[in-house]
């Protein structure tokens, strides 16, 4: 922060119902994470459509064109690259995800960047507000298909392998933590050392998982890659669906997660990653509900004792 000049006072965090549907809407969920892997031209294109989502459903072809600085030829990239088949397609969907979140909009909501004039409790209302948001666009745009591909082979893996450092680390963690409450053989590696060493030992009987937010963090690529190269079938869990780190996957589970002024992978989109994986490990669960419930009651009984005694009946 030092050399910076103080900006002014940001006034109260309102914003037009547009903004907050751009914010909130599927189709920008997904524009928004494939930003690093499209052309210049066709991010301006994708930019207007993250702003002005709702005003865009109403705009030509050229209309859209020109307030992009680009050509028309660009937005029919764009769209191809969306998953739609044409422009038209993509001015109906926005116009029907606009009209729910019209429905739906509230006029109290607590959106924006922190600034360093804000308060406390505004600091409190946007951070939960932004986490909120990103588990919910999460599992809006989550595959469910690949979602139960991946169950199904975390099922019948011999033993996961979990890369992922900094904040990713702890989600690996987290993971690892709840699959060997139910019984089955999973390890997180955060030094990457060992991580290849462990990635060099698996076969076509194990599943790797390669957690990056950005899908771009190199020693978590190099692990999981060396993993797939051994035989592994791999997930890569990240924000981006057309990151490097995809390239080395067999699937791709993604998050909706957007950092704001204080940028961290220990927020928002920590929250997101962590969100598919409790999807990923409820349904293992129920593939394996007896084999499961065995295990969580033994698992409890065993850590049972290292709890201090309370009497319940105490306010």
């Amino acid at each position: 922060m030092t050399g910076r000049r103080r900006s002014a006072p940001r006034p109260p965090a309102t914003e037009p119902a547009d903004r907050r549907f751009a914010d909130r809407s599927p189709t920008t969920v997904r524009a928004r994470g494939l930003l690093p892997s499209l052309s210049p031209a066709e991010r301006r294109v994708a930019q207007v459509i993250i702003d002005e989502a709702a005003t865009a459903a109403h705009l030509t072809i050229s209309d859209l064109a020109e307030r992009a600085a680009s050509s028309e030829t660009t937005v029919i990239r764009f769209c191809r690259a969306m998953g739609f088949g044409g422009y038209s397609e993509l001015r109906l969907t926005l116009a029907a995800e606009a009209g729910r979140a019209h429905d739906s909009a509230g006029n109290d909501e607590p959106v924006g960047d922190i600034s360093e004039t804000d308060d406390l409790a505004q600091v409190v209302k946007k951070i939960a507000f932004a986490d909120a948001r990103a588990v919910e666009d999460t599992a809006v745009q989550i595959d469910i298909e690949v979602l139960e591909q991946v169950v199904d082979l975390v099922v019948a893996a011999r033993r996961v392998d979990i890369y992922g450092v900094g904040a990713s680390a702890f989600v690996a963690l987290d993971f690892q933590q709840k699959l060997h409450r139910i019984g089955r053989i999973a390890y997180a590696w955060s030094d990457m050392h060992l991580a290849l060493t462990s990635a060099a030992l698996l076969d076509e009987r194990d599943v790797a998982f390669g957690i990056s937010h950005t899908g771009t963090t190199m020693d978590t690529i190099e692990a999981f890659t060396e993993a797939g190269r051994h035989g592994a079938r791999t997930v890569a869990l990240t924000n981006f669906p057309k990151s490097p780190i995809t390239k080395a996957a067999d699937h791709v589970l993604t998050t909706a997660a957007r950092e704001t002024t204080f940028r961290s992978g220990a927020m928002a989109s920590r929250l997101a990653q962590l969100t598919v994986i409790d999807c990923v490990f409820v349904g293992v669960a129920q593939r394996t509900y007896a084999e499961t419930r065995m295990a969580l009651d033994v698992t409890y009984e065993a850590v049972s004792g290292r709890r201090v005694a309370t009497d319940r009946r105490q306010a």
